[in-house]
């Protein structure tokens, strides 16, 4: 039995490394992608998690499996195209920290999953199954997620939906905020950036917002916030967790790892019960996310920086908060 498992992208981002001696910028080869990221960071803090996507058969690919597998992620869902390259995604970084992308990927390897690709046993033997919108900007992926989401809700999987907004991968934002919605549909646990929670329902006021996505049939709304912190909202009640100080150099995967640690303390639970957690249990929960967070913020590239339990239980000064069975 897997705690997780993500359908999505797995690609290598090139972070910036300074410049050479003739002034050229320089960029690092780190594995990521958002699914993949999430599973990481479950993985590192003890949990069972799974991928399914694809890859070339390249070197990148080669060093994509390789990591997933170091970092403790199952690979055999980890399918190798063995005409079209692994995806790519050069990132650019703020004075702040603050990332953009651009992709190589018109195609990449991972739009070219489907759902014949997929063994539906993984879904049978998993707790949580995740997604995300970059998996739906083109076919045949976008088939393949949506099937696969429809599968797991159908046998009565918790669903986990990250809308992972990149407006360089879309035709139009009207495309993007229609597929979006599908998958938000679908999903019990909606986790959801500032912009995308103002794409998706149409103002940036939170508490309006998240009670709009609880009432498309999430259970669970969590906005992430950056150096704000984040915002939960479920059918308990809502409120604002503050982040904790961190010295930030690169917020590549945050708010993946923020979303991995809270699968991480979710897993065992029902979509019913992660909507009725009171209050003061969110607040524990969201709080040691927004540590996990915070602190791959402080090294470069995304699941090289992922902190693992001592880290995070060090910044937050609290135990781990009691929530879904963390039985392995």
């Amino acid at each position: 039995m897997w705690d997780v498992v993500a359908l999505g992208e797995v690609l290598i981002d090139f972070t910036p490394e300074g410049k050479n001696d003739q002034g050229a910028a320089l960029f690092s080869c780190n594995p990521g992608g958002a699914p993949a990221n999430v599973l990481a960071m479950n993985a590192k803090l003890g949990g069972k998690t799974a991928v399914i996507g694809k890859v070339g058969r390249d070197a990148f690919g080669d060093l994509l499996r390789r990591t997933l597998l170091e970092n403790g992620v199952d690979v055999e869902g980890l399918v190798t195209d063995s005409k079209i390259p692994t995806t790519l995604a050069f990132v650019q970084l703020s004075q702040a920290g603050e990332r953009t992308f651009t992709f190589y990927r018109k195609p990449g390897a991972d739009l070219l999953l489907t759902f014949e690709d997929v063994k539906r046993e993984w879904i049978d033997l998993c707790r949580i199954f995740h997604f995300g919108s970059v998996s739906l900007t083109g076919e045949p992926a976008r088939s393949a997620t949506l099937k696969t989401a429809s599968y797991a809700k159908e046998q009565g999987k918790l669903i986990s939906f990250d809308p992972n907004y990149r407006p360089f991968l879309w035709e139009s934002r009207e495309d993007a905020k229609a597929q979006i919605q599908k998958g938000i549909s679908l999903a019990d646990l909606v986790k959801v950036s500032e912009e995308e929670l103002i794409l998706v329902t149409g103002t940036s006021d939170r508490q309006l917002g998240s009670e709009r996505l609880l009432e498309q049939g999430a259970s669970l709304v969590l906005v992430s916030l950056g150096e704000k912190g984040a915002f939960y909202r479920n059918h308990a009640g809502s409120g604002l967790v503050p982040a904790w100080p961190v010295t930030t150099m690169d917020t590549t995967g945050a708010g993946d790892a923020f979303l991995g640690a809270m699968h991480w303390l979710l897993r065992g639970m029902r979509a019913e019960e992660i909507g009725d957690l009171p209050p003061e249990k969110m607040e524990e929960l969201v709080a040691f996310a927004n540590a996990a967070g915070g602190l791959t913020t402080e090294k470069k590239g995304a699941i090289p920086a992922l902190p693992g339990v001592e880290e995070i239980l060090q910044k937050t000064g609290r135990p781990i908060p009691p929530s879904g069975s963390r039985t392995v």
